[in-house]
């Protein structure tokens, strides 16, 4: 369409503009229902597969979804937050990572920070102390750098340590002690035995129903002392979490410990020094029962995001997207359009 200008009759006057046009934002060139059309489309395909689909230039796909996500997500909503989850991704290859805070309620990132020191989480903190709030119950790894920017900024909040990276941290030890016995293991028969059982000793020994996989679980633990004694442990460990109240974990956990350094085998005695240093945020389990669930959850969904579009080069944008990342479902009236073989609607 044409649009008109303007200009006033008097010389004494500057007055010079271009017509309002109510269906148009601003002076862009596309009008607000072909930009609603557009943010509903990239609910289900890439920038790439909308501009092909839609005819215009990826820029305009592009400055359409970021106007959108910066009105809309940009930055997030923290009133009433209570507790939360920290952890950090990978965003390239070559030590390159981004921390998210995410809020365990709503499953919303509530903040993006640049690599996974304690800094990252610097603007974060100062928001919460403009905002003057609460955080009553904080969820992370064992992450030395988590814990002392929590401790630091909100000591006053339970901090609890996810009992999945406890459990990873005890397989990885288990995992360790199976390598070193099969270097020192001379006998050839032993070591064929030994050899493959790797995700054996990693799964929960109740999961294991095939009589086959048992046997030869079993076998390769009653020739090695060493190994049985840290799969015994292993599945100890899990009783932790399944004990009525926090006095009888904490019994659990000294008992754990005690039969660990009477092992006398070096990863066992380490991981012990490790569940004595972390045990204040493991027991704090019993004060809120939360984890990083729904943390892992979220960089799953972030990895998907980065594989469909093969990466991004806007930060900006790319921070956007995380944030409105909870909130990712298609309408009715696009789904249709889709499904009739993208037939364009003319606006």
């Amino acid at each position: 369409m044409k649009v008109r200008r303007y200009k006033c009759k008097y010389e004494a006057c500057d007055y010079d503009c271009q017509e309002r046009i109510s269906f148009a934002p601003g002076s862009h060139s596309y009008t607000r229902r072909f930009a609603r059309y557009v943010v509903d489309l990239l609910k289900e395909m890439t920038l790439k597969d909308a501009t092909h689909l839609l005819g215009v230039s990826w820029d305009t796909i592009k400055a359409i979804h970021t106007h959108h996500l910066e009105y809309h997500y940009a930055p997030p909503c923290i009133k009433g937050v209570e507790s939360i989850g920290i952890d950090d991704f990978a965003v390239r290859k070559g030590h390159v990572y981004k921390t998210i805070v995410v809020d365990l309620k709503s499953g919303g990132i509530l903040y993006v920070g640049q690599g996974k020191a304690a800094d990252a989480l610097a603007g974060f903190w100062k928001r919460i102390r403009r905002k003057k709030l609460d955080i009553k119950y904080i969820a992370t790894d064992l992450s030395a750098a988590f814990i002392s920017s929590v401790l630091e900024n909100c000591p006053n909040a339970v901090h609890v340590f996810d009992h999945f990276h406890v459990v990873k941290l005890m397989n990885e030890k288990l995992d360790d002690i199976r390598r070193a016995q099969y270097k020192m293991e001379k006998d050839i028969n032993k070591r064929k035995v030994l050899k493959g059982t790797r995700y054996l000793l990693l799964r929960n020994g109740a999961d294991i129903f095939d009589k086959e996989y048992r046997t030869r679980l079993d076998n390769a633990l009653d020739m090695n002392k060493p190994l049985s004694q840290a799969c015994y442990l292993k599945e100890q460990l899990r009783e932790r979490w399944t004990q009525p109240d926090k006095q009888a974990a904490e019994t659990v956990i000294h008992d754990w410990v005690k039969q660990a350094r009477e092992s006398k085998v070096p990863q066992l005695m380490k991981m012990a020094d490790t569940i004595m240093a972390y045990r204040t945020g493991i027991l704090a389990w019993y004060d809120c029962p939360i984890s990083t669930g729904k943390v892992e959850e979220i960089n799953n969904k972030i990895k998907i995001m980065k594989r469909v579009a093969y990466g991004f080069r806007d930060e900006r944008y790319f921070e956007l997207r995380l944030y409105a990342l909870h909130d990712c479902s298609i309408t009715p009236n696009v789904a249709a359009y889709i499904s009739r073989t993208f037939k364009i609607k003319r606006y």
